[in-house]
């Protein structure tokens, strides 16, 4: 079981499922998902039972779930415990169930990959290049992906030792060094490309990637030769190094008179690699 099979499942019509923006998640009624996993005629009371469990035996989860409102049955709009992806598959664990059971399996499988990986990480590059393949990818596209996160992880390092902190501030150099180089913001790129939760690199085209490429492995060598000290100096240096990926972007556009930035995502570049795959063979 993947992890897009194992979400896939809670898509159901049966399964409210909510998007919210802000924090960028899916959320899920637990009830439905309690309802499927179980097939209880009185999931809401199966539910009450195990939080009640959940909080004598102190556990975290109990504490952090979340409520929104979601369309009931009779149609009118009601507060309803909800869960998160990961919240989901921790709560998923405690249900003895023999549906919930390849779900508990896949998160052991993971797990101990993740081990694996970190005692070799070779690993984790062969696992990559298997997930693109069977999602379709091209070869050249994903020895493109693979290499970008090589880069980025170059990057990071980079941030790591000039005192960038992980998270909020990473997150605000990359949406820098991407409003540089393509004209979006992430979110703005997201929304063009109409993705929500998935990873934009995941979709963008060779050209994109290279150009994102560019942007990072910039930024990371004239970090390297300023020191920055402070965040803001960081800022700036982020910007520069996409400015620079951003004018080779427009020299292409403006030799080939055709925009780089492409709303295509995961779906039109396999469905674009099988019809060339297919052109080929004909």
């Amino acid at each position: 079981m993947t992890k897009e099979n194992a979400i896939k499942l809670f898509q159901d019509k049966r399964v409210r499922v909510q998007w919210d923006e802000e924090q960028d998640k899916w959320f899920f009624s637990i009830i439905d998902v309690i309802e499927v996993l179980t097939d209880s005629p009185r999931p809401r009371k199966y539910w009450n039972a195990l939080k009640s469990k959940l909080k004598k035996e102190g556990s975290e989860l109990s504490h952090i779930l979340g409520q929104l409102k979601m369309q009931a049955a009779d149609g009118k709009l009601r507060l309803t415990d909800v869960a998160d992806t990961e919240q989901l598959l921790r709560l998923i664990q405690t249900i003895p169930s023999p549906k919930a059971e390849p779900f508990k399996v896949w998160l052991a499988k993971v797990g101990y990959e993740r081990i694996e990986e970190t005692e070799d990480p070779e690993l984790a590059f062969e696992r990559a290049m298997e997930t693109y393949l069977k999602k379709g990818y091209s070869k050249n596209w994903i020895n493109q992906r693979l290499k970008s996160i090589e880069v980025r992880k170059e990057l990071t390092d980079e941030w790591e030792l000039r005192g960038v902190k992980k998270g909020l501030e990473y997150a605000i150099l990359t949406n820098e060094i991407t409003k540089a180089w393509s004209g979006f913001n992430v979110k703005e790129y997201k929304e063009f490309k109409n993705l929500k939760k998935e990873n934009l690199r995941d979709n963008m085209t060779n050209l994109e990637l290279v150009l994102n490429m560019l942007a990072e492995a910039t930024t990371k060598e004239i970090s390297r030769e300023k020191k920055p000290k402070t965040f803001r100096e960081n800022k700036v240096i982020a910007k520069q190094g996409g400015t620079i990926a951003g004018n080779t972007r427009k020299e292409i556009e403006e030799k080939t008179g055709r925009k780089v930035i492409s709303p295509m995502n995961t779906k039109e570049l396999g469905k674009r690699n099988n019809d060339e795959k297919k052109s080929i063979e004909e």
